[in-house]
């Protein structure tokens, strides 16, 4: 299985980068793991129209016709832990690369809004990219883990 993570990166946080090592390192027993970075442009806050269009440009630009694409976005389907690994397992059945997308601080444009083959909520809650990629990885770590049966998530 090929997983690609795409995410719009606005700042650095030591933390999140240890982190994201640490989780790709763990994955990476279970599926061939890329993650990508979208720099989120340089502009005032009430430009949110130009920020949403230009980090769009640049992740449909890495999109591939035939991904399967898959929108974090705290407006999708809400699943636990044991849902989002029944949608890993099904995806693993598939030839094509599975993506997710973490979008910018503003969200992403209507196009890729309309592209995503599915949207899932990580939480109601609004949370910053540093956040919502640590705990993507922690939860495709432990949907991975679900599906292996390895003793680590409990009921």
């Amino acid at each position: 299985m090929k997983i690609a993570l795409f995410y719009v990166e606005s700042s650095r946080e030591e933390w999140a980068t240890r982190a994201q090592e640490i989780y790709q390192e763990k994955i990476s027993r279970f599926c061939k793991l890329e993650i990508i970075k979208t720099k989120s442009p340089s502009a005032e806050r009430k430009n949110k129209g130009y920020k949403i269009a230009e980090e769009s440009k640049q992740i449909l630009s890495k999109i591939r016709e035939d991904d399967f694409l898959i929108l974090m976005d705290e407006r999708g389907k809400a699943c636990d832990s044991l849902e989002f690994a029944e949608i890993l397992r099904r995806q693993e059945e598939q030839p094509k690369r599975t993506v997710f997308l973490i979008g910018g601080a503003f969200g992403v444009s209507e196009e890729i809004q309309k592209r995503a083959n599915k949207k899932i909520s990580l939480s109601p809650m609004v949370m910053n990219h540093h956040v919502a990629l640590t705990m993507l990885l922690e939860q495709l770590y432990r949907g991975f883990t679900i599906i292996k049966k390895i003793p680590y998530h409990n009921e």
